[in-house]
């Protein structure tokens, strides 16, 4: 079965119930270091996510401008 794609605000959802969990201060040691882990990877996979949509965007803007300045 496919994995289904999660989405950026899904991902900093996770990301932002982990740090919530880490301040309260009431986690062990293994938990925290656990949590902590988790959040470095769901940090790597937001960075990747905002990497790839600023690629689509210079795309998108790279065509779009040459389009609109030939219109004018």
């Amino acid at each position: 079965m496919p994995k289904k794609k999660e989405s950026y605000e899904s991902v900093m959802l996770e990301l932002e119930d982990i740090v919530n969990s880490m301040d309260t201060g009431g986690l062990s040691l293994e938990k925290s270091m656990k949590s902590y882990e988790d959040g470095i990877k769901l940090c790597n996979k937001l960075y990747k996510m905002l990497n790839e949509a600023e690629g689509k965007i210079k795309v998108l803007n790279e065509s779009g401008e040459e389009n609109f300045d030939s219109k004018l």
